[in-house]
């Protein structure tokens, strides 16, 4: 009596190791159409999950050409069956197999849209707890403590589920907290520092201020941003937003949660408000005014520094350019060198 063939287990995408062979599913978050030298079209496309992204290149001769070229779109669910690899020059390549728009059915074997959310490394409530606990446990003055605490409890569901932008770093749910966490940690690393090696500076470098503003520095996107409608779609600015910005929108939050709170130092909160309005500290990068004060350019480097840094190992990590560059990114500006081997 024979037996039924079994179906090949599904896989994800970015649990495959280079030379692994594997079934999963996966968003084609890219197609773009090229011509060879001689003038034969090829697409390249790009699959991905929550975690990686890899190319398939489909060729004039091959077996999927008339299907990406006439049925496949950007932004569809697939059902594919290839071999992975990693190539040195390349990055994260599939060999694919069979491939298939997703059906109902797929449901069966664990197909879950809501799989594919890119989304933080980094688990929002845990994220939240221990921002909760920074706050807790760094600030000694016990109104902006208070005050900080707050602010996080009124819109902590919101934040759990922002980015940190929208279109340049941390543009995931969770990337609010996981930017605002590394922030903050850097932060007051450095207020440390420099406290001790200008011990003379009077007053001294609040510590408690850097951390509050910290915290806060980026509350306004609560104001200026939206969730996209759909679980795969970015975040959409508001009127207010695009209105104000996520500066003056953030002064106006801490300023009001202040007024309503009654029991801070009034010095105290304009200097915070001077932390959140000026933390960009370039004209041309939207800061109304330049850090004035020492605490902002503290946070000022922390800020862009984290900022920048998920900007490049999202460029270093994701790219793949032919050669030893990635593609220039729009966002820094210019092409990161990838083949090094130290």
């Amino acid at each position: 009596m024979s037996s039924k063939p079994t179906r090949p287990a599904v896989t994800r995408l970015s649990d495959l190791k280079s030379g692994d062979r594997g079934t999963f599913f996966a968003l084609l978050a890219e197609r773009t159409r090229g011509a060879t030298r001689d003038g034969k079209p090829f697409y390249t496309c790009r699959f991905r999950d929550a975690r990686r992204t890899a190319t398939y290149m489909v060729w004039l001769d091959g077996p999927y050409f008339q299907a990406c070229d006439t049925e496949w779109q950007a932004g569809q669910f697939f059902k594919v069956r290839a071999l992975y690899g990693e190539h040195e020059r390349y990055g994260p390549q599939i060999d694919v197999e069979q491939i298939r728009p997703v059906q109902d059915r797929d449901a069966t074997e664990g197909f879950n849209a809501s799989d594919f959310i890119e989304r933080s490394r980094f688990d929002p409530d845990e994220m939240y707890r221990d921002l909760t606990r920074f706050v807790e446990t760094t600030i000694a003055d016990e109104p902006l403590r208070r005050l900080t605490l707050g602010l996080l409890a009124r819109h902590g569901d919101r934040l759990k589920r922002l980015p940190a932008s929208e279109k340049r770093f941390y543009v995931f749910p969770g990337g609010w907290l996981e930017h605002t966490l590394s922030v903050a940690r850097s932060a007051v690393w450095l207020a440390d520092y420099y406290r001790e090696r200008y011990a003379d500076l009077r007053p001294p470098l609040n510590k408690d201020l850097v951390a509050a503003g910290a915290v806060l520095h980026d509350l306004g996107r609560v104001a200026e941003l939206e969730p996209g409608p759909g679980p795969l779609d970015p975040p959409e600015g508001t009127v207010d937003g695009r209105l104000f910005g996520h500066l003056f929108l953030g002064r106006d939050l801490v300023r009001d949660a202040a007024r309503e709170q009654g029991d801070l130092n009034p010095e105290l909160v304009r200097l915070l408000e001077h932390m959140v309005a000026a933390h960009l500290a370039l004209p041309e990068w939207g800061s109304p005014r330049l850090p004035l004060i020492p605490e902002v350019l503290i946070l000022h480097h922390a800020d862009d520094l984290d900022a920048k840094m998920e900007m490049y190992a999202r460029c270093l990590t994701r790219d793949a350019a032919p050669g030893p560059f990635t593609e220039r990114d729009p966002a820094l500006g210019r092409q990161l060198l990838k083949g090094r081997q130290l």
